[in-house]
């Protein structure tokens, strides 16, 4: 009896090992292609009108919110200065 579990564990024993001594599956390497582009020179010469009108477009909308940055700044500004103001006003209320 121990003799039969003795080889039938050698048997287990043997299998295990021998399915992990396989060789592993190969891996497959894709082919190298070449990475530049083609020349798009066609393209480029049509899309000139479209890309220096956006970039106009841009232009004028950097320009309109340079101008409204100016604006909301100048109220801020103003509010300080109410501000402080009426902190003014609160102080020599106090004291009078």
């Amino acid at each position: 009896m121990r003799l039969n579990f003795l080889v039938l564990s050698v048997v287990v024993l043997l299998t295990g090992l021998s399915a992990i001594a396989q060789s592993p599956a190969p891996v497959v390497v894709p082919a190298a292609t070449d990475s530049t582009p083609a020349p798009e020179t066609a393209q480029k010469e049509t899309d000139d009108p479209a890309i220096t009108a956006t970039i106009e477009l841009l232009q004028e909308l950097k320009a309109k919110n340079d101008e409204m940055l100016r604006k909301q700044q100048a109220a801020l500004e103003a509010l300080d200065q109410l501000q402080k103001d009426a902190d003014q006003i609160r102080i020599f209320s106090k004291r009078g």
